[in-house]
């Protein structure tokens, strides 16, 4: 009787077990939607309501009874705004071709050609996506200024008539290009490597020459990863604000990002109109998106077979000097024309170059600008406040993408497609666009999170939500599940066959991807405008400021700093990345 009784309280315990793990995976599925609501969806269902409201949501807070599309038709019959939108679309499109071209060229030379220093070409190609976008506006602001540009300065003194002038359209459309060709070289180079040479062999047999062959099949047959390369060119350019606002503003060249800025500056700001034209932005970025994803659907472009290969290296022959060339200059041009340009203006007393002499005369050097940045106590705290928004973005970002990038590729748990849908939105919207949904959302409620760290570093992780969580999906879709399956069968749960296996296994991924969001939150400018206070300014603000104070020596000498703190953040990242790899190894073996 005893025993039956026994018999029957296991078996009541082990179907509530079951009853408690059932509920588990819906638990966490759930947990996992409360936090995405909370930081993706909530700030931009604000961002709509107030493009739809009249209220002034600093005052008056948030009334839905009022709602309609009045902003919608005040900004659609605006001049100013069809002005901006057509500007955004002029400099971003031009970028992008600037960057298609140099990107795949770039990415053709370093793959299927014997040029020489392959190693340099490759990065040359990858070395401005360390440089802040804000960094380089004023980097090439001090060299092509078109009164006092320290390269039209050397022409005048050469007896050269021809000036350049990058306070203009087609500045913005260099620069957008040169810094973000590394986007269009990633992808390129990659679909390169894969593709499979046989298939430019069987044309090249049929008589095309080479090329021909590069045209009508090497280039086609990566069509996704140029069309895609392309369109994410665009989608960044699209919302960026520091180059505009460095080039386009002097010549009065609005663009979508420096106009949504400038209706929250006026007095009073224009809040509402600046969410409604920020969804107009938010729109025309996510149609992007929508239609890389719509072009390639359903076509073919299947060139990697069974059988092994190796991209084969087309003999460009005295030709490949000549490539070798234009890889240096680009370096010369992206890389060290401006780093001399933020030097020679960091360092010297007055920017006014008599005559090229005078720019090795050492008496005209000093390190009064750094000085003064530094007696500035906003400076150093905007410093210290950078590293601890990128700090609280690093940890809280890397724990949320893991445990995202887990939920997607390891598990089975409920909602999980709806969980990677969402996870994906933050791509349409720019990091301005951010900036001004989580103004809305938090300015007008209680609870205090509006003016401190806090704001700023959830929305950088909701800003970088998708690259990381992208990036560390790939590592984690690398771990054999024998592993996981191992563990379990040693009696290890859940959680410890995670802490214990996946998680150490996938380290030199967190690694990368934390330290990764903490370079990211330093640079970032366009969220960062809206969500700011007294007490939480960062660098790139700070940096914005001095420049827009006309304080270039201050600027160029704040731009250093920020290059150098950020060039040694990445050695780091690399120290750490190696070093957690070598300790998988370990393990492993």
């Amino acid at each position: 009787m005893n025993a039956q009784a026994s018999s029957h309280a296991i078996g009541a315990m082990k179907t509530t077990a079951r009853q408690e793990r059932a509920w588990m995976p819906w638990t966490w599925s759930g947990m996992l939607l409360i936090v995405l609501a909370f930081l993706v969806l909530y700030p931009t269902a604000m961002l709509l309501i107030g493009a739809l409201t009249t209220t002034n949501p600093v005052v008056e807070g948030y009334k839905l009874s009022d709602l309609s599309i009045g902003n919608f038709l005040t900004v659609a019959a605006n001049q100013n705004v069809a002005y901006a939108l057509m500007n955004s679309m002029i400099a971003c499109g031009g970028g992008t071709v600037v960057a298609l071209v140099i990107g795949l060229s770039f990415a053709w030379v370093v793959v299927r050609t014997n040029t020489p220093c392959k190693g340099l070409i490759a990065s040359a190609g990858m070395l401005p996506l360390f440089v802040p976008p804000l960094v380089a506006g004023v980097a090439w602001a001090i060299l092509g200024s078109p009164k006092t540009g320290l390269i039209n300065l050397v022409l005048a003194k050469l007896g050269i008539d021809f000036r350049f002038d990058l306070y203009s359209m087609s500045g913005m459309i260099f620069v957008f290009g040169i810094y973000y060709a590394p986007y269009v070289y990633m992808f390129t180079a990659a679909a390169l490597r894969n593709m499979d040479p046989s298939l430019e062999e069987a044309a090249e047999i049929s008589g095309a020459s080479a090329a021909r062959t590069m045209a009508t099949v090497t280039f086609p047959l990566i069509l996704p990863a140029i069309i895609s390369s392309m369109l994410l060119s665009f989608v960044v350019m699209l919302g960026i604000y520091g180059i505009p606002a460095v080039l386009g503003a002097p010549a009065n060249i609005p663009v979508l990002t420096t106009y949504i800025f400038a209706l929250t500056a006026w007095s009073p700001p224009l809040y509402n109109t600046a969410a409604a034209v920020a969804v107009i932005l938010m729109m025309v970025t996510g149609l992007m998106v929508y239609a890389q994803q719509k072009v390639l659907t359903g076509r073919s472009f299947t060139t990697v077979a069974g059988k092994a290969f190796r991209p084969r290296s087309l003999n460009l022959g005295p030709w490949r000097f000549l490539t070798l060339g234009l890889a240096i200059v680009y370096l010369l041009v992206v890389v060290v024309l401006p780093s001399i340009a933020l030097i020679i203006a960091a360092f010297r007393k007055f920017l006014f170059i008599r005559d090229i002499p005078a720019i090795f005369d050492m008496k005209q050097y000093g390190w009064q600008h750094f000085i003064k940045m530094f007696d500035n106590p906003l400076t150093v705290q905007s410093m210290i406040n950078s590293m601890k928004v990128g700090l609280i973005t690093a940890v809280v970002g890397g724990i949320l993408s893991f445990a995202i990038g887990y939920t997607i590729t390891r598990s089975q748990a409920p909602a999980r497609r709806t969980i990677d849908m969402i996870t994906t939105i933050p791509v349409a919207i720019p990091g301005l666009v951010i900036g001004v949904a989580y103004l809305w959302a938090w300015i007008g409620l209680p609870g205090g999170l509006y003016g401190t760290f806090w704001i700023l570093a959830l929305a950088f992780v909701a800003r970088f939500l998708p690259d990381t969580v992208k990036a560390l999906s790939t590592s984690l879709m690398q771990i054999h599940r024998e592993l996981e399956e191992a563990a379990w069968i040693c009696g290890r749960s859940l959680f410890g066959t995670i802490t214990s296996v996946v998680l150490p296994l996938a380290r030199p991924g967190v690694v990368a991807a934390m330290t990764l969001l903490f370079i990211l939150s330093i640079r970032e400018l366009g969220s960062s405008l809206f969500l700011y206070s007294s007490g939480t300014m960062v660098m790139a603000v700070q940096l914005l400021g001095y420049y827009e104070g006309g304080n270039i020596g201050i600027t160029a000498a704040f731009s250093l700093v920020q290059m150098v703190l950020l060039a040694v953040l990445i050695s780091f990242t690399n120290y750490l990345s190696r070093g957690a790899a070598q300790g998988s190894v370990g393990r492993s073996g």
